[in-house]
């Protein structure tokens, strides 16, 4: 799934390490929407509704922000790649949509990370 190369010992460390930042570089917009907390009770509003998704409106129900501030952080997340938009008419509806989401990525990175700790030596200086 993800486009990283295995590392499989020194000689690729840089290469692999090289990819991991560009890994980072690939999902810093994604993080960086998620990591306000005001986005974080949207997100988290979304993943609470169903397959169809939520108006601005219930979002303003759930998370007690204006509707104003929820269109603001909804564009963001939406122009980091977190969120979709379903129209029904002149209905907007919201949700997380995973397979054309960022979120992928991050997983990938987090597979990524998780590969290059679960290979390297115990560095606890345990024995």
């Amino acid at each position: 799934m993800s486009g990283y190369k295995k590392c499989t010992g020194q000689e690729n460390d840089k290469d692999c390490l090289t990819g991991l930042s560009e890994e980072f570089k690939a999902c810093q917009k994604a993080f960086t929407a998620m990591g306000d907390e005001t986005r974080q009770l949207i997100i988290i509003a979304l993943l609470k509704s169903d397959c169809q998704g939520i108006r601005v409106g219930e979002i303003t129900d759930r998370t007690n922000l204006s509707r104003p501030a929820v269109s603001h952080h909804i564009k963001i997340l939406m122009d980091a790649g977190i969120i979709g938009l379903r129209r029904a008419g002149t209905r907007n509806y919201y949700y997380i949509d995973y397979s054309e989401s960022e979120l992928k990525k991050i997983e990938a990175l987090f597979a990524h990370i998780r590969e290059l700790v679960t290979d390297a030596p115990d560095r606890r200086g345990e024995d």
